[in-house]
């Protein structure tokens, strides 16, 4: 949205005229929501402090999934924002992508409790991929081969990354 509200406000077509890039502009925009994500680490650092929440697992594993699973998720925005006509309409294609990943990637809705072909489905979401591995890492249970997870979250960042480039609008 923050792309499509500055091409809205004719922000991006000041730039334009400017030996800026749309990798310039959209990783400016990316590192700032970066920023924003990483208040939820601050928030589990105060859960730990204050009510005694506990890694189970390996810090390095659960950051590392943590940070895959950031990047895939702000990269779909990114495109998202790349590429809508205004913030309206980012708006609008944000929540019809990011609310079916929501509720069917184990976030409010465990996927031990769909059906087989369901959990199949989500199974290509980045999000569900990302929270399975959070959720094992953090409880320290033995992924076992995390190729398919990682594949999945590096394959939707570099795809949704190199659209949201390609198909960059200034206006």
């Amino acid at each position: 949205q923050a792309v499509a509200g500055a091409r809205e406000k004719k922000l991006l077509k000041r730039f334009r005229v400017t030996p800026v890039s749309p990798v310039f502009v959209l990783g400016v925009k990316l590192s700032m929501y970066i920023v924003y994500c990483i208040v939820s680490l601050v928030t589990l650092a105060a859960a730990a402090l204050l009510w005694g929440v506990r890694l189970r697992g390996s810090l390095l594993a659960f950051l590392g999934s943590w940070a895959l699973t950031m990047l895939s998720t702000l990269s779909i925005g990114m495109l998202v924002g790349g590429v809508a006509k205004d913030s309206k309409q980012a708006s609008v294609i944000a929540s019809i992508l990011y609310f079916p990943m929501l509720i069917f990637s184990g976030t409010t809705l465990p996927i031990e409790v769909m059906p087989p072909v369901m959990q199949q489905i989500v199974s290509f979401f980045p999000l569900t991929q990302g929270i399975t591995m959070m959720k094992n890492t953090f409880w320290g249970i033995n992924m076992g081969n995390v190729l398919l997870p990682i594949c999945v979250m590096a394959g939707v960042t570099a795809l949704c990354t190199i659209l949201a480039v390609r198909f960059f609008r200034w206006e």
